[in-house]
């Protein structure tokens, strides 16, 4: 039974030792990279037809035996061989079997899935065959993201500033091709500067429209209604929905009413903002503090209910909702203000 721990993953990859690699999980971006990582180690050009065959589930509709043809096919020029399998939504388990049972010594067959359970019988028989291995790939944690941006910045020459690092941390996750395309455009904007800021990384890496919409709510309870007005306008702008708006607003006052109870309990404001969970972004930090000192946890629930008034009648009315939304959300500023 060859399942590779995580630890034992990265040096596979250079030297794999079995003919069937089953790589699968629900981070697509990490099965491809991994992916396409073992089939660079096990041919000597990927670009060579000849070396490489390309298969999906769909070419195996009807002929489970061609996945065993294909991989006990002589090379023409000589040289190492290899079969990558997208195994996509079809039923790829006869031809996997038929390929277990007369692997060729001469050629590497990577298969590439989805999430899979432990008792996917696909799963279940590339972690039982002794022929075979079967390598997870799930969402990398902080330490893993951490490594990623490191490994991509010392290629490319950089540094980054512990705010910036802070506050690109949040955007990154979830899938590896996409999290590594957002750090080599970061890095690509910052060439030549030696150092990343976090001015460049809410210039390049945060989407406008949810820095918009973080901007509104924040000035909202922090009692800015000048700046409520100017960055309603850009979330709507960037095509932000007035229901989108007022759920974040719903969460915001979800989250003070927590944080407020922390304070309530004896926690600093700094405390309680460093709890938050997920956590706020740096540039956050400054107006959701104000709000931990405007608002009390009886005011912030009743913030609660008049938003989700508001919320119900703008679904009622929705040729209003733009102007119920936003007359909720300076209404919130104009009471913070008083209260500062």
């Amino acid at each position: 039974m060859v399942a590779l721990k995580t630890s034992e993953t990265d040096s596979y990859l250079r030297r794999p030792g079995h003919p069937v690699v089953l790589i699968f999980g629900p981070d697509a971006g990490l099965v491809g990279e991994r992916a396409d990582a073992l089939i660079q180690a096990s041919v000597d050009d990927a670009n060579d037809p000849f070396s490489l065959v390309r298969l999906d589930g769909e070419d195996l509709t009807g002929n489970p035996y061609r996945l065993v043809e294909e991989a006990n096919t002589v090379p023409l020029f000589g040289g190492r061989r290899a079969v990558h399998l997208k195994a996509g939504g079809r039923n790829i388990l006869p031809a996997v079997e038929a390929l277990l049972a007369a692997p060729s010594p001469d050629c590497r067959v990577v298969i590439e899935a989805g999430e899979l359970r432990k008792t996917a019988p696909l799963r279940v028989i590339c972690e039982k065959a002794k022929n075979a291995a079967a390598i997870a790939c799930y969402a990398d944690d902080a330490s893993g993201l951490a490594r990623l941006l490191d490994e991509e910045l010392k290629n490319a020459g950089l540094s980054i500033m512990q705010d910036a690092r802070a506050a690109l941390m949040p955007f990154l996750g979830g899938d590896r091709q996409a999290s590594r395309s957002e750090i080599r455009k970061l890095a690509l904007y910052a060439h030549g500067r030696g150092e990343i800021t976090i001015d460049d990384v809410f210039a390049i890496v945060a989407d406008a429209s949810d820095l918009a919409l973080d901007d509104a709510v924040d000035a909202a309870f922090a009692g800015k209604p000048a700046d409520v007005e100017l960055h309603f306008k850009k979330a709507r702008a960037a095509g932000t929905s007035p229901g989108t708006i007022m759920l974040a607003a719903l969460r915001q006052t979800g989250l003070l009413h927590r944080l407020r109870l922390m304070v309530d309990a004896g926690a600093s404001a700094d405390q309680a903002i460093n709890a938050a969970r997920p956590p706020l972004h740096f540039r956050r930090r400054s107006l959701v503090e104000t709000a931990l000192t405007t608002w009390s946890s009886a005011k912030l629930l009743r913030v609660f209910t008049q938003l989700s008034d508001t919320l119900l009648e703008s679904r009622r009315q929705s040729d209003l909702a733009e102007a119920l939304t936003q007359r909720a959300l300076v209404g919130i500023a104009q009471s913070a203000r008083r209260r500062n």
